[in-house]
């Protein structure tokens, strides 16, 4: 029998390696659906903020100062004029708010409420009280902290190294990048400088100012782990400093400077397994700081930009089961009713090749692009819908406010 198959078996088994062989010296020659279609490369024309409410406020922006540019030419022996710069504008925040004390089990039994007053059968309230840390950004009482440091609070205190305290009004929070504008009425306040954070380097010298613990006024020193740090699962947008100086619950909200005392980060959060300080601590940039600052400011929040999908990572493997070669683009995995994609024709399941003529690499970088687009711009997207590439335009719109949005899961905040 193996001498009538094996003559035919042979060619069988020649002809698959040769065509193996073939596919891994000329791999070009896959077809791909993208390959002749047409590009778009047309910029997005710019236009005014449109859809603002009609209630916008008419504070200005807060005067800030800008430092000078660090240099690196040789690193001081000591720290101590940076932080007698810095530290007076560190503010520690007590935030705390009423809530109902759960009342014993026994008391809605019958029988034991007969011995209690009817005051006394009532829930009874507690005072629950937690602490953090702020800056001092502008001579007119502006101060910069974490939106966790006082979500929820029914009264804010701040406390100034000097010894004054006050309490704190609210002015704005932003919940999706941790942010909160806090405004205190005092005179001669001390104010911190504020460096461009887009010249930070990994291995530059960084100082943490906090209240951790509650302990006091504290200064940790450490260098610049990363840069650019996302993908954490702790905001909605997220561009992180990473620093190894020691930050700890209480931290949030404080500062983060560089050897000149200048601010290059509000730290917000720190990766631990014990509760305590591991070495990985994150600080949101000073200039995304001073961007939302202004806006939660001058509008009451902050207005970014909006297509009202949900996108969804493209794995290699389900670009495989779309046809796809490399997993470039994301998936449109939902999209709100009404919103901007909705109304342009866009469908779960299609994949967004492009934005504006860039190909999309990465869901929350794209995101994040996307909400720095003006609201009422006009967009040209590429989708990839059945295996067929689509070019469409829609007008960017404004995202949602949403108040009390979770943070996610998150690494043990600081």
């Amino acid at each position: 029998m193996h001498r009538f198959v094996l003559p035919y078996l042979w060619p069988i088994l020649t002809g698959v390696l040769l065509a193996a062989l073939l596919l891994f010296a000329f791999p070009d020659t896959l077809p791909n659906p993208f390959t002749n279609a047409p590009s778009t490369t047309s910029q997005a024309p710019t236009s005014p903020l449109v859809n603002v409410s009609d209630e916008v406020s008419s504070r200005p922006a807060p005067e800030t100062r800008q430092a000078a540019p660090l240099s690196r030419d040789q690193g001081p022996a000591s720290y101590s004029s940076a932080v007698s710069q810095a530290a007076p504008a560190v503010v520690n925040i007590y935030s705390s708010r009423i809530v109902e004390r759960d009342q014993h089990p026994l008391m809605s039994d019958p029988f034991f409420q007969q011995f209690f007053s009817g005051d006394d059968a009532t829930t009874h309230q507690r005072m629950l009280s937690s602490l953090g840390s702020g800056v001092i950004i502008s001579h007119d009482g502006y101060v910069l902290t974490n939106h966790h440091v006082i979500n929820g609070a029914d009264e804010i205190q701040v406390a100034l190294r000097d010894g004054r305290e006050t309490l704190a009004e609210v002015i704005g929070t932003d919940p999706e990048s941790d942010l909160a504008v806090l405004h205190i009425d005092l005179e001669d306040l001390p104010v911190i400088e504020i460096a461009d954070s887009a010249d930070v380097a990994v291995g530059d010298v960084a100082l943490a100012i906090g209240n951790p613990f509650g302990v006091g006024q504290t200064v940790t020193m450490g260098i610049i782990s990363a840069t650019g740090r996302n993908h954490l699962g702790l905001n909605a947008y997220e561009d992180f400093i990473q620093t190894d100086a020691a930050i700890n619950p209480g931290n949030s909200g404080g500062a983060l400077i560089n050897p000149d005392g200048a601010l290059v980060g509000i730290n917000t959060a720190i990766f631990s397994r014990s509760g305590g300080s591991q070495g990985i601590g994150f600080a949101i940039p000073a200039n995304l700081a001073h961007s939302v600052l202004d806006e939660l400011v001058t509008q009451g929040r902050v207005i970014r930009g909006w297509l009202g999908i949900e996108a969804q990572a493209l794995s290699r493997e389900l670009a495989a089961s779309f046809g796809l070669r490399t997993p470039q683009g994301v998936i449109v995995a939902g999209v709100t009713s009404g919103g901007p994609a909705d109304k342009a024709g866009l469908e779960p399941g299609d994949i967004l090749f492009s934005v504006n003529g860039q190909t999309v690499l990465d869901a929350r970088a794209t995101m994040s692009n996307i909400a720095s687009i003006p609201p009422g711009t006009t967009l040209p997207i590429t989708i990839v819908r059945g295996g067929e590439r689509i070019d469409i335009s829609l007008e960017v719109g404004e995202r949602p406010l949403i108040p009390n949005a979770p943070l996610g899961e998150r690494p043990k905040e600081s």
